[in-house]
């Protein structure tokens, strides 16, 4: 969470926030962190006033960023190891089971249990509490941590597809009165992506029932803001 004077800054996990973080603290004078991956509820007083900014990705593509950038880490989080049986299970069984985290208790209550008690400041930052509502919502992860960080919706609310970040990072900055410097434009449009992960083509590491399976889970995220497979 970056606050500005203008507007709050909210980074859902893997969508491009690692990114806008380190730009707003380095272009925007006023900018400063409040925590990281921190919820809408969680905005100080004397920000709650504010217009909100996010991003959100397309769900398919952030459940193969998200195994591909555990496993390549030589010792993956918590959550990856259950869900992976320590790294024994492939894409599509690790991901069914992330995909079933708000449907049954096969793989819940451990995750839960190996979850920090309160917050930090690093990784995907999810205390046991914040995810324990996800029990019995069936909701896909992706969409639990969406609406998880964002809340409801409303006019201060802004969330936009982290396919079109850069320019939309740019229009948004300009919409609500920050100068956009030669600096700062350069920096958006030519610096290479934070906490990135090397994998193919999303489209490769679904089958069509895990394909379809996401799209039931994560229907909440694919119908606002548009998303289709292959796109």
């Amino acid at each position: 969470m970056i606050a500005t004077e203008r507007f709050v800054f909210l980074h859902l996990h893997k969508s491009g926030g690692s990114f806008v973080n380190e730009c707003l603290l380095r272009f925007v004078p006023t900018a400063r962190s409040i925590g990281y991956h921190l919820p809408r509820m969680l905005v100080p007083a004397e920000a709650a006033h504010l217009p909100v900014l996010g991003f959100v990705r397309n769900p398919w593509s952030y459940y193969v960023s998200w195994y591909n950038f555990q496993a390549q880490r030589p010792v993956p989080n918590a959550m990856f190891q259950l869900l992976s049986n320590n790294s024994r299970l492939g894409f599509d069984a690790t991901v069914r089971n992330m995909l079933a985290l708000g449907t049954d208790d096969s793989h819940l209550p451990a995750v839960i249990s190996a979850l920090p008690a309160h917050y930090g400041n690093r990784g995907l930052n999810l205390p046991k509490f914040a995810l324990a509502p996800i029990r019995a919502t069936g909701l896909g992860f992706y969409s639990y941590l969406y609406k998880y960080l964002y809340g409801e919706l409303d006019s201060r609310l802004t969330v936009e597809r982290a396919e079109n970040l850069r320019a939309k990072l740019l229009d948004y900055l300009q919409g609500v009165g920050h100068r956009v410097t030669h600096a700062l434009n350069d920096y958006v449009t030519d610096a290479r992506a934070r906490n990135t992960s090397e994998h193919g083509a999303y489209v490769d590491y679904y089958s069509s029932e895990l394909r379809d399976l996401v799209a039931e889970k994560d229907a909440l995220i694919i119908a606002r803001h548009g998303y289709q497979f292959g796109e």
